[in-house]
C-alpha cells in the first residue's frame, strides 16, 4: 500500500490543540521534572475551558456507572447535569441497574435495599418511561429468583456486568450532546480516517500495513447513541444526501442516521460529530501516539516526558500498583515500550513510505525498490559501505565539535518545548483509567529517551561515522539542530555539519545535497549576489545533475531564479519545512533514531482516505470538518524532481479526495480496478445513485457500478434486483 505526503505543520497544530484540549502538556518552566502533576486548577489555560471539565464530568459518571456506583453516578448527574434526570427514559434505566447492583452484592440488607428501590423509584418510573419500560421492569423482577451465576436464566443479560458499560456509554453520549463536550478535534478525526481505512481494506481484499496499530487504537465497541424523544417512524423531514451521506461515513444503517439526525434537530455535522465520538478509541494508547509524536517534533522536551507505567515497573516496581500485567500499563498516560515500533525523542516528521518498519535493513530494502518514488521522502537509506576505518579518529574528534557547537546555539530552542504531564484529574486519578482497574497510581517524571527510541544500531555489517555518537540523547538532539537550520534556511551550515559528522552522507543521499544547494543558490539570488550563486551552481548543482538526469529538469527551473529575483523564490521554490523534515528524517535513520508511529497511521489512512472517495466517485463532505483537506494541502517543492516526477500521481491525490462523476481522472493509476474504471465512461444523475442507494441499501460505490451496467437507469437496476 503507498502512502500520501503530509502536511505535518497541520498535523502538528492538531495534536498541540488535542494535547492543550486534554491537558497533557504544559510549560517546562511550570514545574521541575521530579514535582508531582500539577492540578488541573492551576497548570494550564486549558483548564479553564468548559469543555474539558465537562469531559472530566462525564469521565466520572461513566466509571462510577462502570463500576457500578449508581448512587455516586445519580449524585454527580444530580450536581452537573439534572436534566438527565428528568427524562424518565434515562431515569428508568438507571434504577433498573441500581436495583440489579443491590442484588448482586448479595447481603440480606443489600436485598431489603433492592426491595425498596422497586417500590419507590423503579416502579413509578417505569409507568411513565417508554411503552416497553413495564413489560421491562416485570421482567427484571426474576432477578430475585434466579441466581446472577445462572448462565441459562431468563435475566442472564440483566445480571451481565455488559450492562454496565452499555448504560455508561448511553449516559456518555448524551451528556456530550447536551453538554456540548466533544472530543477534541484531531480525536474525531483520527477515529474517521482509520474507520475508513478499516473499510477500505476489507472491501478491496488488501492487507493493511498498519493493522497492528489502528485494531488496537480503534476498538470495535460503541457507545449506545443518544435517540430522540419524538416518534421514530413519523416521515423524515431530512434531505436523502444528507441521511446517506452520514449513514455511509460512519457506517449507520438508513433508521439509524434519521435518528442520529433527527436528534440534532436536522444539523448534520452535529450527528456526524455524535457519531463519531461513540466510536471507542483507546485512550491509553492515543496518548502514546501523541507523546511519541511530540517528543519526535520538537513539541514536548523528552527530559521532561513521563515514562510509561510499564518502564517503571521495570526500574521502581514499589511505586506502581499494577493489578494485572500489561493491563494498567496499557492504560497509562505516558509512553510504553513497544518492541514492534520504535519509539522517539524530540524532533521532526518522517516521510518514508508505510511499508517501512523500524529495522534500517527492511528500510534500505524498500528505499531501494521505491528508486526515485519520493513525494517528499527522499532516498536516504545506506546501500554500501563507504567508511574508512582508518578514519574513525577523525570522525570522533568532529563529530565532538558538532556536539559541542549544539550545546552552544541549540539550547534555546530547547527551552521552548513543553513539559508532558498526562492524565490526572483533580483528584490525582490517572484520567481516562478504570476505576476499578487503576486508582491512584504514583507517576513519576523521567527521562523519556530510551533504547526503545532507536533502532538496533549493530544490524548490519555497516560501520556508520555517526554512530561513534555515544549519546543517545546527543544523537536525537543533533537531529532536531539540523532541522532547526534548514528551517531557517542555513544551507551551506546544514552541509558543513552534517559532512563533519559523515562525510559519506550526502553521497548516499544526493537528492538532499542538491534540495540544499538549491536553497543556496535561491538565497544568493535574492541577495543579489548572483556570481556566488553561479558557483554555486557550476560547484554541485550542475554536477549532481550530470550524474542524474532527472534532475536536469529542476536544475533548469532553478537557474530561471535569475531572470526574476525575488524574497519569495526560496520559500515558493522550496518549503523549508519540507526539505527539514525530510533531512531529519534521513540524518535521523542514519543515527537509529525512528519516526513514531502516529506518522505512519496518518501517511497510510490519508492515502485510503482519497482512494475510497475515489471508489465513491464524490468529494467527502466531511474532510473540510476535519481538517482533513489541510492535512493533504502539501505544498510540493517545485523545483526537485520529486515535484516533477510525481506530479502525475500527485495531481489526483494532494489537492483533496474530490473525484466527481462527470471526471475523467483516472481512479488508479495502476489500473487495478477495471470495473472502477469502466463505471467512469457513463455519467451518473445524482439522484439515480441516491435512489439505489435508499431502495438497496448499497454503499455509492456499488451503486454506481450497477448503474453503469444500466445505462444509468435507476428504475432498470432496481426491477432486474427484485426480478
Amino acid at each position: 500500500m503507498d502512502s500520501t505526503p503530509v502536511n505535518w505543520e497541520a498535523l502538528d497544530a492538531l495534536v498541540i490543540d488535542f494535547a492543550k484540549s486534554e491537558n497533557l502538556i504544559e510549560d517546562s518552566f511550570s514545574s521541575s521534572p521530579d514535582s508531582p502533576p500539577s492540578s488541573p486548577s492551576s497548570s494550564s489555560s486549558s483548564l479553564s475551558s468548559s469543555s474539558y471539565h465537562s469531559r472530566l464530568t462525564i469521565w466520572k459518571i461513566r466509571r462510577s456507572l462502570e463500576a457500578g456506583d449508581i448512587d455516586i453516578a445519580m449524585d454527580l448527574l444530580s450536581s452537573h447535569a439534572p436534566f438527565i434526570l428528568d427524562d424518565h427514559r434515562l431515569l428508568f434505566r438507571l434504577h433498573k441497574q441500581k436495583f440489579i447492583e443491590l442484588l448482586r452484592k448479595g447481603a440480606d440488607e443489600n436485598r431489603d435495599s433492592a426491595i425498596a428501590c422497586v417500590r419507590t423509584a423503579l416502579a413509578p418510573c417505569a409507568l411513565d418511561a417508554y411503552p416497553e419500560a413495564y413489560e421491562e421492569f416485570k421482567h427484571v423482577l426474576l432477578a430475585f429468583i434466579y441466581d446472577k451465576d445462572d448462565q441459562t436464566s431468563p435475566v442472564a443479560n440483566e445480571w451481565s456486568e455488559r450492562k454496565r458499560f452499555d448504560i455508561a456509554g448511553l449516559m456518555s453520549s448524551v451528556l456530550r450532546a447536551h453538554l456540548h463536550a466533544y472530543d477534541p478535534l484531531f480525536s474525531m478525526t483520527l477515529r474517521y480516517l482509520i474507520s475508513i481505512h478499516k473499510v477500505y481494506c476489507f472491501r478491496q481484499g488488501i492487507v493493511s500495513p498498519i493493522s497492528d496499530l489502528t485494531q488496537r487504537l480503534l476498538l470495535e465497541e460503541r457507545d449506545p447513541p443518544a435517540t430522540p424523544q419524538e416518534s421514530l417512524y413519523e416521515a423524515p423531514p431530512f434531505d436523502e444526501v444528507d441521511i446517506q451521506a452520514l449513514a455511509h461515513a460512519v457506517e449507520l444503517t438508513r433508521q439509524g442516521a434519521i435518528d442520529s439526525l433527527r436528534f440534532s434537530r436536522g444539523d448534520l455535522f452535529l450527528a456526524f460529530q455524535n457519531e463519531l465520538c461513540t466510536m471507542s478509541l483507546d485512550v491509553s494508547m492515543l496518548d502514546e501516539l501523541v507523546c511519541e509524536y511530540c517528543v519526535y517534533r520538537g513539541i514536548v522536551d523528552s527530559s521532561l516526558a513521563c515514562t510509561s507505567a510499564s518502564e517503571m515497573q521495570t526500574v521502581s516496581k514499589p511505586k506502581v500498583n499494577q493489578p494485572e500485567p500489561g493491563y494498567c500499563s496499557s492504560r497509562n498516560c505516558s509512553l510504553e515500550a513497544d518492541s514492534g515500533a520504535n519509539k522517539h525523542s524530540d524532533g521532526e516528521t518522517s516521510i518514508n513510505n508505510t511499508h517501512m518498519d523500524g529495522s534500517p535493513a527492511n528500510n534500505a530494502d524498500v528505499s531501494s525498490r521505491q528508486g526515485m518514488d519520493v513525494e517528499l521522502r527522499y532516498t536516504c537509506e545506506p546501500t554500501r559501505n563507504h567508511e574508512d576505518c582508518s578514519t574513525s579518529g577523525l570522525h570522533q574528534l568532529e563529530n565532538t565539535r558538532v556536539l559541542q557547537r549544539y550545546r552552544t546555539h541549540g539550547s534555546g530552542e530547547r527551552s521552548k518545548r513543553k513539559r508532558w504531564r498526562g492524565r490526572h484529574d483533580d483528584q490525582g486519578f490517572v484520567y481516562g483509567v478504570p476505576f476499578d482497574i487503576c486508582s491512584k497510581q504514583e507517576l513519576s517524571t523521567t527521562t523519556l529517551v530510551s533504547s526503545t527510541y532507536f533502532s538496533n544500531e549493530q544490524e548490519g555489517s555497516e560501520k556508520n561515522p555517526m554512530l561513534d555518537i555515544s549519546s543517545r540523547e546527543d544523537k536525537y538532539e543533533i537531529v532536531l539542530w539540523m532541522k532547526e537550520l534548514a528551517c531557517k534556511g542555513m544551507a551551506a551550515e546544514v552541509v558543513e555539519e552534517v559532512n563533519a559528522m559523515d562525510p559519506n552522507f550526502f553521497v548516499q543521499n544526493p537528492m538532499l545535497l542538491f534540495q540544499l544547494k538549491q536553497v543556496e543558490f535561491l538565497k544568493l539570488v535574492s541577495s543579489g549576489d548572483y556570481s556566488s550563486a553561479l558557483r554555486v551552481a557550476c560547484s554541485h548543482l550542475g554536477p549532481l545533475a550530470a550524474r542524474d538526469p532527472a534532475l536536469l529538469k529542476p536544475l533548469k527551473e532553478t537557474l530561471l531564479a535569475l531572470l526574476q529575483p525575488n524574497e519569495d523564490a526560496l520559500g515558493k521554490g522550496l518549503p523549508l519545512h519540507a526539505l527539514s523534515t525530510s533531512l531529519q528524517v534521513a540524518i535521523g535513520r542514519r543515527l537509529g533514531v525512528q519516526e513514531p508511529r502516529l506518522m505512519k497511521i496518518m501517511k497510510a489512512t490519508l492515502y485510503t482516505h482519497n482512494e475510497w472517495f475515489k471508489l465513491q466517485m464524490c468529494k467527502d463532505r466531511f474532510e473540510s470538518h476535519l481538517k482533513i483537506d489541510s492535512l493533504k494541502e502539501v505544498n510540493t517543492p517545485l523545483l526537485t524532481a520529486a515535484a516533477m516526477l510525481n506530479s502525475n500521481a500527485d495531481s489526483s491525490t494532494l489537492g483533496s479526495s474530490q473525484v466527481t462523476v462527470s471526471s475523467s481522472t483516472k481512479l488508479s493509476e495502476d489500473g487495478s480496478s477495471p470495473t472502477q474504471v469502466s463505471s467512469r465512461d457513463v455519467v451518473c444523475d445524482e439522484n439515480a445513485i441516491l435512489k439505489v442507494m435508499e431502495f438497496l441499501a448499497l454503499p455509492r460505490a456499488d451503486a454506481i457500478h450497477l448503474l453503469a451496467q444500466y445505462n444509468g437507469n435507476a428504475e432498470m437496476v432496481i426491477q432486474q434486483i427484485f426480478a
